[in-house]
This record gives structure tokens, sequence and C-alpha cells, in this order.
């Protein structure tokens, strides 16, 4: 089978399309004909070999040779322990708990992890949703129910994440701000937000104005400017930004929670959880949350996508395709 491999940590430059060995599933696993995968900025911390991603991922080179977390596809062969799942069904899956593996012809998945993809939607559709709309959801709604009326804030609303983030904040009620660069806000309006700031003219931690929620996809602020930015009760969610920020929530935010009404922290998400991923599907096929896709690439293409992901110019998610025919 083809698959799209890496032996050294570096740019996307050092991925490279190779034919390997098709893998065989074990007893609890199913071996899955990828149909299509999306890119997540786990995809490029782990090709750079960032320091904390190299603790379990191998020092000096990677262990895993294949990239590529959130996949959907058509299984092919089920292991003999596999219960509930058989040759034929389409499936999404987030393999970031397996090991990666999404950028290949073919991955063997543990049968836990699966959940069944809707027929009225796309395999590319579909493969958006296992991470990004997982932590959006999660992040919005676990630490504390969100409410209608809510003032809550996405920064970085534009990106594969904050697409999701901002339609599932609009779908329980709350008054939906999205935060991203100037060529984005149209897009963030068009997906339900009631209202969107330019960073790039506009730092919201300084406007005045506070929020009940805040989830961060691209922290890049000090931990005080966004507790300053949020209402006597509010909570502030951590997904991703630069390392200075995530280091002051890890260290700071819990002090900040303890001495305070403001609750601080980072979103700990749980892969794959069966009843998030049925409310997931159960919106898209509402119509209440509509996947954003920006460009397909082939397989081939994938140092390229990672490229373009890399540049931050992406709206919504970037999806990779697979033509088995």
């Amino acid at each position: 089978m083809k698959a799209v491999v890496y032996t050294k940590y570096g740019p996307p430059d050092v991925l490279q399309l190779k034919e390997v060995e098709k893998p065989t599933p074990k007893n609890n696993e199913v071996l899955v004909k990828v149909h299509a995968a999306s890119l997540n900025a786990a995809d490029l911390d782990f090709l750079r070999g960032k320091f904390i991603n190299r603790l379990g991922w191998g020092l000096l080179k990677p262990k895993k040779k294949i990239l590529g977390s959130d996949m959907a596809g058509r299984i092919e062969v089920v292991g003999r322990n596999v219960k509930e799942f058989q040759p034929g069904d389409e499936i999404f899956v987030d393999l970031f708990e397996c090991g990666f593996g999404a950028f290949a012809e073919y991955v063997c998945v543990p049968e836990n992890t699966l959940s069944l993809k809707p027929a009225s939607m796309t395999f590319e559709e579909a493969a958006t949703l296992p991470q990004a709309a997982l932590v959006a959801l999660q992040g919005l709604r676990d630490k504390k129910q969100i409410l209608p009326g809510q003032k809550v804030l996405i920064n970085g609303a534009g990106g594969g994440m904050g697409t999701f983030a901002v339609q599932i904040a609009k779908s329980f009620g709350a008054e939906v701000t999205g935060v991203d660069s100037t060529r984005k806000l149209d897009m963030v309006r068009s997906i339900g937000a009631d209202h969107v700031i330019d960073y790039t003219q506009v730092d919201f931690t300084k406007s005045g104005q506070r929020y009940d929620l805040i989830l961060d996809v691209a922290a890049h602020h000090s931990i005080f400017d966004y507790k300053r930015a949020l209402s006597p009760k509010g909570i502030y969610d951590l997904v991703g930004g630069s390392m200075g920020a995530i280091l002051q929530v890890v260290f700071l935010g819990p002090l900040i929670s303890i001495l305070g009404s403001k609750k601080m922290g980072i979103v700990m998400w749980k892969p794959n959880k069966k009843e998030d991923m049925v409310f997931i599907t159960e919106l898209l096929e509402a119509g209440k949350v509509v996947p954003v896709i920006d460009r397909l690439y082939p397989l081939s293409e994938v140092a390229e996508a990672l490229r373009y992901l890399e540049e931050g110019h992406h709206q919504g998610k970037i999806v990779i395709t697979l033509d088995h025919s």
C-alpha cells in the first residue's frame, strides 16, 4: 500500500510517499481502507519533533512513521474478537491515542475507538470531525454547562477547530464572538458568529468587554490578559497556542482558579468519547453544524497540505482524499 512516511523530525520536506506493507489487524482491531483524512496542528508538532512530543514518540527519531489522526473510511477486515462492526461499515475515528497512521491507504484501528459514519455525510466531511469537533465540544461544555445567552469568545475562530467551536456554541444558544485575522472574518460571520474581532487591529483582552467563557485555540497573550477579559465567574479554556502561554496556564491557572471566582485551565480532551461523537453527528444531521473545508489534497501532496496548514491562512479544515479506483 502507499503511505506518507518520515524517518526523522523536520519540515514537511522530510515526508516521502512510499510503498509499505499493508497492516494486518489484531484480534480486537479492524483494517480500514482510508477514504479521507484531515490535518491537525498535532501533525505538525509530531512532524517537527517538539520536545514535549518527543518524550513518548522518540527522542532522536520518530517511533511511528506515518502521521495523520482524523480519518474516515470503510472497514475491509475485522479481527476475530470484533463484535460491533463488520466489513463494509463506514466509520470515522481519531487515531491520536492509537499512534496516528491516517496518511496511508490502509490502517488498523481498535474496535473501541470507532464510530459509524452517517450515510448522509461524505467521507471528507466525516474526516474533519473526530478531533477538532470533539475538542471544541468538550472545551465549551464539560467544565460548566454552556447556557443560552452567555457571552462566549472563540480565539482562533477561523481555523479547523474554531469553526466547529463557533457553530457548537451557537447551537447552545450562546452569543458568540469570533477572533481571527482579517481574511477569515467574513467566513466566521457566515457560520453564525454574532460578533467578529480582527486580532490584527484590536486586542480583545484590552477592549473592556467581558466574556463568560473563552475557548482559546491560538493563545499568545499573558494569562493575566485573559483573566481581565473574563466576567466575574468566567471560565478560560486553553486548547493550543504558544508554549509560553501554555506553560502559564499549566502553572498559574490552578492558582488563579483556587484564589478567585474565575476558572482558568487546559481542556482535558477525551478522544473518541462515544456519546460526544453521537452528539456531534446529530448536530450535523440537524444542520446546526456544517464542516468548513478549505482545500482538498491527494495523498501524494500531504507535505504541501502541511505547509499550507503551517502558514495559518486556512479557513476551516484541510482534507486529504484517497482515490482507490
